[in-house]
């Protein structure tokens, strides 16, 4: 895992900088405990760690540091989660974030061409709702958590849909079902449509006007709400596809033992994710305005499709950098944890990039929409472009990667604190944003953008989001 990778790393790196010693004087033998008890204490004045390693009083001092940086969280304006791969669909409640309610709607599609309509002297044998559950976060999911398909009353149009925008549906589902998911993540479940429904859609697709094509269909049946039940706790990922839709089964005429199937599915069809959020109540309900930081008091969140964020004031950086003269940094590491406990089924995002912002409150990007974040260790960090201006590099993003062992976001820091360090880079402010970089090869265990693809949400106390420094000075 990349976790692992980052540990193997902090570790060669360790070694690395401790072999200057071992080559320059065996004088460093006998003090190697004393230099162990350096690195795991906070020093003050770095010109007081050294040895002596030579007349004229040469020394070469390793210092560990760390401070924190401090936290607020951001609520982002609405963003835009049209046609995901997956719809969400869920009710989740905690005492932080209050209640959250996702949706997921969708269009349905029919093939004209490789669906063969049953004749009229076909008979009904069943009607399924199927879905295609591809991930679930959640709380006591060893008991039933209900989830429903309801008929839209107002179609989906053609145009881009927002996590706070919903659409009006049936009050009565058309098919419902109750899961037990045990330690199951994924499932193809299906669910019974109601008696009344399945008549009618099998009707209609005998010999109504409906299914001759995609438009008259559509008129007939704008789409689907899923939703979950309140107080269940528990989400879930529907993948949407082939998989995902109405399954008619029948027979050609009653001597027929053969059960042939129509397909109604979500396959090439528009939809979006939508939620619903009331904070009431809770530490966050004084976050009204988006793009807004708010102290929220001694803990900080995030929350995927609800869009709240965690903005670092970076300031602090320049008050340690400016203390600083003639060194080396060894290592620098961002570490956020760890979290506060939650059960093992409701799995926080996989990693958080570090995107740059200032008192808009806003992801800064280039002209062409790329975002500026921090850039990978041992990666470019600022480039001269075609106007001889020195600009941030884009092309190499790293992210916070959570540790599933010890409950912490973490990640190497060090070329992006060099390049603060000798004043390449201008210091800014990060928004946290839960998602994988794109990388090449794709890094492994990515589940992509969670912020418009889940509900997964993590707490954290302030006081642990430090920045731990490993450097060397010599005079």
């Amino acid at each position: 895992s990349l976790t692992s990778a980052l540990k193997q790393n902090q570790k060669h790196k360790l070694t690395k900088s401790y072999s200057a010693f071992t080559t320059i004087s065996p004088v460093k033998l006998a003090f190697g405990a004393i230099l162990f008890l350096f690195l795991i204490s906070s020093c003050s004045d770095p010109a007081t760690v050294g040895i002596e390693l030579a007349p004229g009083n040469n020394q070469i001092g390793v210092v560990f540091e760390e401070f924190e940086l401090p936290a607020e969280v951001v609520l982002l304006d609405s963003f835009n989660t049209t046609n995901q791969p997956v719809l969400v669909v869920g009710e989740e409640e905690d005492d932080f974030f209050g209640k959250s309610s996702a949706y997921g709607y969708s269009r349905l599609n029919i093939n004209i061409d490789g669906n063969q309509r049953p004749e009229e002297k076909a008979v009904l044998d069943s009607v399924l709702f199927s879905v295609d559950i591809v991930n679930v976060d959640g709380v006591n999911l060893n008991q039933p958590k209900y989830f429903s398909i309801h008929k839209l009353t107002e179609p989906i149009l053609d145009t881009l849909y927002y996590n706070f925008d919903e659409l009006s549906y049936e009050a009565d589902p058309f098919s419902s079902a109750e899961i037990v998911f045990g330690e199951e993540t994924d499932s193809l479940a299906s669910f019974m449509v109601n008696e009344e429904f399945a008549e009618e859609i099998f009707s209609k697709l005998k010999s109504g006007l409906e299914f001759n094509d995609l438009f008259t269909f559509r008129d007939y049946f704008p789409g689907i709400a899923v939703k979950g039940r309140e107080g269940d706790n528990t989400t879930i990922s529907i993948r949407v596809g082939g998989s995902t839709g109405i399954k008619v089964y029948y027979r050609d005429d009653e001597s027929d033992t053969l059960s042939r199937v129509y397909n109604i599915s979500s396959m090439s069809s528009r939809s979006f994710n939508g939620l619903k959020s009331d904070r009431s109540g809770t530490p966050t309900e004084i976050v009204t305005e988006t793009n807004k930081a708010y102290d929220v008091g001694p803990k900080v969140g995030m929350k995927s499709m609800l869009g709240m964020i965690i903005k670092l004031d970076t300031s602090p950086f320049d008050a340690f950098l400016d203390t600083l003269g003639g060194i080396t940094f060894n290592q620098v590491v961002l570490e956020i944890g760890e979290i506060d406990n939650q059960p093992d089924t409701q799995i926080p995002p996989d990693a958080l990039i570090m995107n740059f912002t200032d008192a808009s409150n806003k992801i800064l990007k280039t002209s062409t929409g790329i975002p500026y974040t921090v850039q990978a260790d041992g990666q470019v960090q600022v480039f001269t472009d075609e106007n001889g201006v020195l600009v941030p590099n884009t092309s190499s993003p790293t992210a916070l990667f959570y540790n599933t062992k010890d409950r912490v976001y973490r990640q190497f820091i060090t070329s992006h604190v060099n390049a603060l360090f000798r004043g390449n880079l201008t210091r800014k402010d990060w928004l946290l944003y839960a998602d994988v970089p794109i990388t090449n090869p794709p890094l492994p265990n990515s589940s992509g953008d969670d912020f418009k693809r889940s509900l997964r949400q993590f707490v954290v106390n302030k006081n642990k989001v430090k920045v731990k420094v490993i450097y060397s000075k010599s005079r």
